[in-house]
């Protein structure tokens, strides 16, 4: 079976890299490799995708090694590598942004296209009012979605609103959560530093990390940031204006979390909404103390005072989250070991993998039946 993935619009393996995210990105693709599976991608990346092949195990990159202009580059994708889009079995999406670039490829050839979304873009951009994005990835959301021979998301909410909104028949739906590579994110022997709350994730006011900057405010804490994006400046400015201890890291290597997190008494997520959050999954399977807002894409992965903490999003709710976790050691001890049996049990790279190779397999059969 050859299984090509088609990137999101734009993205590379050099970005993912950069990012810190790329060991995370493949880990799975890698699994089916060992199963079997020939694995392509296509990425939106110049000739220097190229150079990560040491790191990817055989899996091949297809990439605009052209340095086409992108609009060009995004039109000719079905052939410009048409030697292996033909040959392959199946196609897949990555995200819904560029999804319609699979679906084209896969009508051209005639192959099966997996629609597969972490999260839905047409909901992240109506919370985050932009109505031209929002208009955008309706009208690619429910192309892809009619025309795909399954489609794959990974939280029941979400399978809900594509069959509601859409029209889907929820057959054709299924439920694949993200992955953690619980080897990697596990309990550690690192020294838990008792007054430092950590934040990984992008710098962005979904994130709603102005509110956890001001619940610090008064409080003996360190809070510690891993990620970039555009409020880098104003979250600096304010931590000193309310003399919050405030550490910016930037993106690091993703093998590289781990011991940011187990150094940490508190994993903090208190964005206003989420897809599935990666970043939660992989606190909690470090078996630290994660205290979470009560909000959409987070309130289904924690079960309150049982693997982890759940406020409101406003910054007193959050102040008063961090005081009772930091007085109770019992209670945060509980929720980290609740928390692991979790993802251990639901999101485990072995079991997510099993998951994918079967759903690979049912979709080529019932294709060659």
């Amino acid at each position: 079976m050859h299984l090509i993935l088609f990137f999101s619009r734009g993205m590379s393996l050099q970005t993912w890299a950069e990012i810190g995210v790329l060991e995370r990105e493949i880990a799975v693709y890698l699994a089916l490799q060992k199963n079997g599976i020939q694995i392509s991608f296509i990425t939106y990346g110049g000739e220097g995708d190229l150079k990560f092949g040491h790191q990817l195990e055989g899996i091949k990159v297809l990439c605009n090694r052209w340095n086409l202009p992108m609009p060009w580059y995004e039109r000719l994708i079905p052939l410009l590598h048409f030697n292996r889009l033909c040959n392959a079995n199946l196609y897949k999406t990555n995200q819904t942004n560029g999804a319609e670039i699979a679906l084209r490829a896969a009508k051209i050839w005639h192959k099966p296209l997996i629609a597969r979304c972490g999260y839905l873009w047409s909901e992240f951009a109506m919370r985050q009012s932009d109505l031209e994005q929002f208009d955008l990835a309706i009208k690619i959301e429910r192309q892809v979605f009619e025309n795909a021979n399954h489609i794959v998301v990974t939280t029941h909410t979400m399978k809900s609103y594509v069959v509601e909104k859409y029209n889907v028949i929820s057959s054709k739906i299924s439920v694949v959560p993200n992955y953690v590579m619980t080897d990697l994110f596990s309990p550690g022997d690192e020294k838990e530093l008792p007054n430092r709350i950590c934040f990984i994730g992008r710098l962005h006011k979904q994130k709603n990390l102005h509110a956890l900057v001001q619940a610090c405010e008064g409080l003996d804490v360190e809070l510690h940031m891993v990620g970039e994006g555009q409020l880098r400046s104003s979250l600096m400015n304010q931590a000193a204006n309310l003399k919050v201890k405030l550490v910016l890291y930037g993106n690091l290597p993703h093998h590289e979390l781990p011991k940011m997190i187990r150094q940490s008494a508190i994993f903090a997520l208190v964005s206003i909404y989420e897809g599935h959050p990666k970043a939660l999954l992989e606190a909690m399977s470090c078996g630290v103390a994660v205290l979470a807002a009560d909000s959409p894409g987070i309130r289904s992965q924690i079960i309150h005072g049982k693997s982890g903490w759940l406020v409101k999003t406003d910054a007193a709710s959050i102040r008063d989250g961090i005081r009772h976790l930091l007085s109770n050691s019992d209670l945060c001890a509980t929720l980290g070991r609740k928390a692991r049996s979790y993802i251990l049990e639901n999101c485990s790279l072995d079991k997510v993998a099993e998951m994918e190779y079967a759903l690979l397999n049912d979709l080529l059969n019932g294709e060659n039946q």
